[in-house]
């Protein structure tokens, strides 16, 4: 007869910054993303489909879009 044997793994703590955001914060609404990666390919697009300013167009393109937002609510 064998025994089982039971195995504990234990989780390390989280290494998240305190200051970061709730989970539900950081995720974008599905027409915002689009929006975002439409216009971060367009950027790319600009820059001559040259590679390595892939994050940077992600960001600009973020900002362009949430101006766009704010400007439309005002």
């Amino acid at each position: 007869m064998t025994s089982a044997t039971k195995l504990t793994v234990k989780k390390k703590p989280s290494m998240r910054s305190p200051l970061a955001a709730s989970p539900q914060s950081n995720e974008l609404p599905d027409a915002m993303w689009a929006r975002i990666s439409q216009k971060a390919f367009e950027l790319w697009q600009e820059r001559g489909y040259r590679d390595g300013h892939d994050l940077e167009d992600w960001f600009d393109a973020k900002t362009i879009v949430m101006e766009e937002i704010h400007e439309a609510r005002e």
